[in-house]
């Protein structure tokens, strides 16, 4: 039979309670590793590539949003809008559940109010009031790993939207209600 010292025993009671008690910031800060998230972009349009850490020591860095908002922007246009900060979420633990080197390739990300009826005229599988207006979707995919794969992974999330475009070889995501759709 195992026997506890009582001095072990209150400092694994010890260590338990400062564990317990330490707010997740005050453990992540511990820990600066679990809070930096990076993310990698290669825009197939413009031909931009951006590697940014967007969160890091329990805040999202505006710095680097900007240029995510930039390389996201409306490629036709021009136009920029703010991205949700949970779509590059969603991204970053689609990357940390895949284990992909490769950066994930833009096929849409924002799309202005203009682009986006032009494209309604020209297919019935662009929404009306789409979430890339919003800056809230993201069309991707990644070269080093399969459409079908990615896709599963996402829909392994149960977060967003997740539209999957086998055809077109790439997969819609976006922080609206979970659903799923093929196009």
């Amino acid at each position: 039979m195992n026997h506890c010292s009582r001095r072990t025993f209150l400092k694994m009671g010890g260590a338990g309670l400062a564990a317990w008690l330490v707010p997740t910031i005050g453990w992540a800060a511990l820990h600066p590793d679990r809070t930096r998230r990076t993310l990698s972009f290669y825009n197939t349009h413009t031909e931009e590539r951006l590697s940014v850490c967007y969160f890091k020591g329990g805040a999202y860095s505006s710095r680097a949003m900007k240029k995510i908002n930039h390389i996201l922007r409306d490629h036709r246009t021009g136009s920029i809008r703010a991205i949700d900060p949970r779509l590059m979420d969603l991204l970053f633990d689609v990357n940390q559940r895949l284990g992909c080197s490769s950066p994930f390739h833009i096929i849409c990300g924002y799309r202005s109010p203009k682009t986006n009826a032009q494209l309604r005229r020209k297919s019935s599988g662009v929404a009306r009031h789409s979430y890339h207006m919003q800056g809230r979707a993201i069309d991707i995919r990644l070269p080093d790993c399969n459409t079908s794969r990615l896709h599963k992974a996402c829909l392994k999330l149960q977060a967003g939207g997740v539209g999957y475009y086998p055809r077109s070889d790439f997969v819609h995501v976006d922080t609206g209600a979970f659903r799923t759709w093929h196009g």
